[in-house]
């Protein structure tokens, strides 16, 4: 297993139910649920949904149960319960395709949440018309500023500059690390991936896969278990 370098601006917290990793002076709760809880903000950061992907293979012929996107959306209340938010940020791709029926499933979760204050960045999947989205009073920005973090989809290319002296938290990537044991062994675990520039985070959604990052020795890698998060 390759281990990762200390890097001299950031402290670690760890807790049962994820790691309270201390960055630019800001708390980010990593969760195994895939997602990042801001404690300043009181807002939840979760990229790569992709709700109403079973129900585009469906629509494909393709037999997915439909309890696949339902569980996502319990997770998601579950870490509202749990964590109270005033807002949830989504990082692109919330909703993979079409209008299908997983649609209704997600129009009446909303209802039910219909106090917290909801943000999509934009992502590629998320071609249905922002109407839709806006008369959930969900709002649609192409990217989003709160220092000191810039909110986007995609990661940045290696010609583009920092914005605005901001770090970026984005997804896209689906990102992945690998593992390899003494024997033949070998995982790849979805991770938060910290770069020197940009964060990406790991696919929320359940129906998707993920990819073994190429990673940097000075960037900060968090891999994901079923119940806890652990650095290298």
């Amino acid at each position: 297993m390759q281990v990762f370098l200390f890097c001299g601006y950031f402290a670690l917290m760890t807790k049962c139910d994820g790691i309270d990793f201390i960055f630019k002076k800001q708390t980010l709760l990593l969760l195994p649920q895939k997602a990042i809880y801001w404690r300043e903000e009181k807002t939840l950061i979760i990229a790569d949904v992709h709700l109403g992907k079973t129900g585009h293979f469906r629509k494909a012929g393709i037999a997915i149960p439909t309890e696949l996107a339902q569980k996502d959306l319990e997770v998601l209340s579950a870490l509202i319960n749990e964590h109270q938010p005033e807002k949830i940020i989504f990082l692109g791709d919330l909703f993979h395709s079409d209008k299908n029926s997983d649609w209704n499933w997600f129009s009446l979760w909303r209802k039910k949440h219909d106090k917290i204050n909801m943000i999509l960045i934009k992502g590629n999947h998320d071609i249905i018309e922002e109407e839709n989205f806006t008369n959930l009073n969900i709002s649609v920005q192409q990217e989003m500023l709160i220092t000191p973090f810039r909110m986007a989809h995609h990661p940045l290319k290696k010609e583009e500059t920092v914005k605005e002296n901001s770090y970026t938290l984005c997804g896209h990537i689906h990102p992945g690390v690998h593992l390899r044991g003494k024997g033949r062994d070998t995982v790849t675990l979805a991770c938060f991936a910290f770069g020197t520039n940009q964060a990406i985070l790991p696919s929320f959604g359940k129906f998707t896969g993920r990819i073994a990052m190429q990673h940097q020795e000075t960037d900060r890698i968090f891999g994901i278990l079923e119940d806890k998060v652990i650095a290298f």
